[in-house]
């Protein structure tokens, strides 16, 4: 007779009384200390630290938090959460019986990674410090958010979720990917920032008017500087935040990433005194350190406030790992780590390839190192042509992988090291980021 696992719990709700209590402390604080006026959702977030859409997710009492969420509510208005407080609704995994793992009935079926995690996919791992920093970013007049990150760890994905919370606060968005633009706008400044004009007007849905701005008696930058002030920004008095993502493919060309990212950092100054600037919020994705000269009063990269996305703990891999319907251990999740360390996308594809039951975690990790070179082919060939075209690369990243100490390496080689996600670096010194690169290298590349 086969015996059922008790269900997996994930996610909580408040109970009525869980949510009145959260509500009449609320009010007493609301009364004591903001003169009776009712907190803000932004106020709320500032004071919990969490993103104005958890906060939403707990007032609704439908959606399923964390718990540490609830505490930290709770603990802001000097409450204790207790059992009364909260419930598990239904799980999102069903009863999987022992004897038959094929049985495994997830109400959403995992995706294979590949670019931005869907808005609403339970696949996607929340940092509640950094988003609710970056939501908290977006509501400040001329914000300027910088996101720093390597290839596939994701930057687009946590843009995605900003620019959907500023959405839903009524403020007008456009996503825009440098990866978009074909090579020859960037040989030359004034035809790069008519389309980089246009490409926002088109997010706006708005009509390409750059002809009627563009004055060769002002320049460029100026042309520029007025299609946003008189065009695009007056078009409504609701803040536009602009996600601007791979900007690091300026890089390669110095002068026009001088001219530009000045002409940001100039946007940037401009809101500290007039109101149509204010209504501009900057996010700003990059894949490396600044490898290239900036005037230090012409980069926006030492301004603004600056985010660090992470690689995952173990403890969210073991998460993410459940939410795959796979029944692990801390340990498992561990030795996945030692393989890929934490790198978001590499951790999802494993889990992937796992969960179809198209291999274990015990060959990916088998020294023979078949299984891994078969689920990461492509992506491992990918990181071996692009590394090809950079023998200086080549060089450096085989001192780092044949050597057991850390290996000091040129700045600029250490950053685009980096940036493919190969190396971790603490100041100039590398070392590699998990031995399936490592492994790979060494051997097959």
């Amino acid at each position: 007779m086969n015996r059922s696992k008790p269900r997996r719990k994930r996610g909580v709700v408040l109970t009525s009384e869980g949510l009145a209590k959260f509500q009449e402390a609320k009010s007493e604080a609301e009364f004591e200390e903001n003169s009776g006026n009712r907190y803000t959702l932004e106020a709320l977030s500032n004071r919990t630290g969490l993103a104005i859409d958890t906060l939403m997710k707990v007032f609704h009492s439908k959606v399923k938090v964390d718990k540490q969420t609830l505490r930290c509510c709770f603990r802001t208005f000097n409450l204790d959460l207790k059992k009364s407080d909260y419930y598990y609704p239904e799980p999102e995994i069903e009863e999987i019986e022992e004897s038959d793992p094929t049985k495994l009935s997830l109400k959403q079926k995992p995706e294979f990674p590949e670019g931005q995690v869907p808005l609403d996919s339970i696949f996607y791992v929340e940092q509640p410090w950094i988003e609710s920093e970056c939501c908290r970013a977006i509501l400040q007049p001329g914000a300027l958010l910088r996101i720093k990150a390597p290839r596939r760890m994701g930057k687009t994905s946590l843009m995605a979720r900003v620019l959907h919370q500023a959405t839903k606060l009524g403020y007008r968005t456009v996503p825009l990917s440098f990866q978009l633009a074909e090579r020859g706008v960037f040989q030359d400044l004034d035809k790069f920032l008519q389309w980089f004009c246009a490409s926002v007007g088109l997010g706006l849905q708005l009509p390409n008017r750059v002809g009627d701005y563009w004055d060769d008696l002002f320049g460029n930058k100026i042309s520029c500087k007025m299609y946003f002030e008189s065009y695009l920004l007056a078009q409504t008095e609701q803040p536009l935040v602009l996600g601007l993502d791979d900007v690091d493919r300026l890089f390669q060309y110095p002068e026009l990433a001088d001219e530009f990212f000045g002409l940001l950092r100039t946007w940037h100054e401009e809101a500290k005194n007039r109101d149509i600037w204010k209504r501009l919020r900057l996010v700003v994705l990059h894949s490396t350190e600044v490898y290239i000269p900036l005037s230090v009063n012409k980069s926006p990269f030492n301004v603004g406030i600056p985010i660090e996305i992470s690689p995952f703990t173990s403890e969210q891999v073991l998460d993410l790992a459940r939410r795959h319907g796979l029944d692990w251990l801390e340990e498992q999740a561990e030795q996945l780590m030692v393989l890929v360390g934490g790198n978001a996308y590499l951790v999802r594809v494993a889990l992937y390839h796992i969960w179809r039951q198209e291999v274990t975690l015990e060959q990916l990790l088998h020294k023979s190192f078949t299984s891994a070179r078969e689920i990461y082919g492509e992506h491992l060939r990918q990181q071996s042509l692009h590394l090809k075209q950079y023998p200086e690369l080549v060089k450096a990243f085989e001192k780092v992988i044949t050597t057991l100490k850390p290996v000091e390496l040129d700045l600029v080689q250490a950053f685009k090291l980096q940036s493919m996600g190969l190396v971790h670096l603490q100041g100039n010194h590398a070392t590699p980021s998990c031995q399936l690169y490592a492994q790979y290298f060494r051997n097959y590349a």
